[in-house]
């Protein structure tokens, strides 16, 4: 089941491990020392990354990393991008605002 990368992200475990694999890549055993679950339970959300393809695992030996996947991110910022230019635009007036109440109270 190919899940969606919105909610991959709703989850503040999921995020955190994004977090720290943007960092370097890590196995989950090592991810699952930052966590206060089990390591089957980190388990289960880098597989829920994995499936919307924020997450790609390499075989390094007998071990697997998994790494943040760069371009899956992409998708995210678009997405939050048409909010951003929104707060831009409600600041820019609220500065505005401000500018003119301080120019009145001179």
């Amino acid at each position: 089941m190919r899940r969606d990368v919105f909610q991959a992200i709703a989850d503040p475990t999921r995020r955190a491990i994004l977090s720290l694999i943007a960092i370097q890549a890590m196995t989950p055993n090592a991810l699952a020392e930052h966590f206060e679950i089990s390591r089957q339970g980190v388990s289960n959300h880098i597989q829920i990354l994995s499936e919307c393809e924020l997450v790609k695992q390499e075989q390094q030996g007998r071990e697997i990393y998994y790494k943040l996947e760069i371009s899956k991110m992409k998708e995210i910022d678009q997405w939050l991008e048409q909010f951003r230019k929104i707060w831009e635009t409600r600041f820019d007036q609220l500065d505005q605002v401000l500018s003119t109440l301080k120019k009145k109270k001179k």
